[in-house]
């Protein structure tokens, strides 16, 4: 039996995964959380055999969280889930301690196969993944920006402060903050000075 447990704060991402597992005999549910604060509250009672963990929350990087939960609970073997198939931010969340990578869009079979081999102690990644690590030259690929990383980084580039930019886009200042960190993983570097020189001279935005 593998226990299972997600953290992602879309209850639909939740819903779906859930909905897909529901009914196979090997797998047992043992829940869900939205935020880390909540995950960690439930790890310190409980651990799954394999942790679903988005990788974009609004609180914090799911990158910086899923070392945390390594660095505490060693046992458990985390997924990553996203909609990025940027090979950047796949080898970052692996060296984090990922045993797998899945993006939102992944088929039940994958799914299912995804927590068998994690739960043997293999790794695993899906096979849009899997092609996206092969490309050639992928490390020198620049990532793609998703429209709202866009939007936020021009408001970073005009000067504007997370407290503006989360007020301007009628957003929570937490979740600025959160894409902010998640920008500078994608592109590996350490400040947002670095970040807006890439993305301007790149012609990014």
């Amino acid at each position: 039996m593998i226990r299972v447990y997600i953290i992602d704060d879309h209850q639909m991402i939740i819903e779906g995964i859930h909905s897909l597992l529901h009914g196979e005999q090997n797998i047992e549910w043992l829940g869900s959380s939205k935020s880390p604060d909540d995950l960690m509250t439930f790890l310190a009672k409980s651990q799954p055999d394999v942790l679903l963990m988005d990788i974009n929350l609004p609180q914090r990087s799911g990158l910086e969280l899923c070392r945390e939960v390594k660095e505490k609970y060693p046992a458990i073997n985390i997924i990553g889930l996203s909609t990025s198939n940027q090979p950047s931010v796949i080898r970052k969340m692996q060296e984090n301690g990922a045993s797998g990578y899945l993006l939102k869009d992944a088929s039940k079979s994958e799914i299912l196969e995804a927590l068998q081999q994690v739960n043997k102690g293999k790794e695993y990644v899906s096979f849009s993944v899997a092609e996206a690590l092969k490309k050639k030259g992928s490390d020198t690929l620049l990532p793609a920006l998703t429209r709202r990383e866009k939007e936020i980084l021009e408001l970073i580039a005009e000067g504007l402060t997370n407290r503006k930019i989360a007020a301007k886009l009628f957003l929570d200042r937490t979740t600025i903050n959160s894409h902010r960190k998640n920008m500078l993983t994608k592109f590996n570097v350490k400040n947002t000075a670095a970040l807006i020189k890439i993305v301007v001279t790149n012609h990014l935005i």
